[in-house]
């Protein structure tokens, strides 16, 4: 691997790490000899993960457990970790979405939580980790998203609302902190194979009064690629972000969908 895009040395926080694609982005980081610190609330899934990252050169990988909807923790708990560790180079904002559901039916207090675990919740642990990053030279903001941010999905009302607020959150650190060597970006996952994706198929199923089975036909029907995505084929992309070799890419929207939103109409 070239030192471009090698992470030696380099300490990574992801968020949502205990499956999917939080899962297979700190094994991407990891791969590349970064250390990572698993963040998220299932200690059970975290400790399996744990487990599995390859060692590093640079310290040992750690676990973070704490629920993103709870900001302020969050924030304190990032903050306790710079004291501890010193820099911390990457993060990587990857939580849970919204339930399901038509936005006009949601109560505004799902619209709250929804911004806190996912806006707030991110912008508190970067205003901890970014006058290490900016003390170093080097920082990397990567925000898994989804392709509703470019084409609302139906049926995912918050979600479009919360995946748009982050967009714009994402961009505008990209506008703020690019002088000082840290980057901020957002990679978009279409339809990937994940408990997720999952429950949504069920969910849409169970309303159509029709199967899983056809109701992922129809998914694949729209990827021009003729298939689902892998967790990992989003990870390689965040990866990537993540290095060296990516420092002039800047406040990108990385739509990692099969090509679904080059042909939608």
């Amino acid at each position: 691997m070239s030192v471009s895009h090698a992470l030696h040395g380099r300490t990574a926080l992801v968020g949502g790490a205990s499956q999917g694609i939080g899962r297979a982005i700190a094994m991407a980081l990891a791969a590349r000899g970064a250390r990572v610190i698993l963040s998220g609330r299932n200690d059970e899934g975290l400790a399996k993960v744990l487990g599995e990252l390859p060692a590093v050169e640079h310290g040992s990988h750690e676990v973070l457990l704490q629920d993103h909807a709870d900001a302020a923790a969050m924030e304190r708990a990032a903050d306790a970790l710079v004291a501890r560790l010193g820099p911390i180079h990457m993060l990587v904002v990857n939580s849970g979405g919204p339930a399901p559901g038509f936005l006009v039916d949601a109560p505004a207090g799902d619209i709250e939580r929804a911004l806190r675990q996912h806006v707030s919740s991110a912008h508190g642990v970067l205003q901890a980790l970014a006058p290490g990053m900016r003390a170093v030279g080097f920082g990397r903001v990567v925000a898994v998203t989804s392709t509703s941010v470019i084409a609302p999905i139906r049926g995912l009302g918050v979600s479009n609302v919360i995946r748009a607020a982050m967009s714009n959150w994402v961009r505008t650190i990209a506008g703020e902190l690019g002088r000082f060597g840290i980057t901020a970006n957002m990679v978009m996952p279409g339809s990937t194979k994940t408990g997720r994706l999952d429950a949504i198929f069920q969910g849409r199923a169970a309303r159509a009064g029709t199967t899983v089975a056809d109701v992922e036909r129809e998914a694949i029907a729209r990827i021009p690629a003729g298939r689902l995505g892998q967790p990992e084929e989003i990870a390689e992309v965040v990866a990537f972000l993540c290095t060296p070799a990516a420092a002039f890419v800047n406040g990108a929207m990385i739509p990692v969908d099969g090509g679904q939103m080059a042909v939608q109409a």
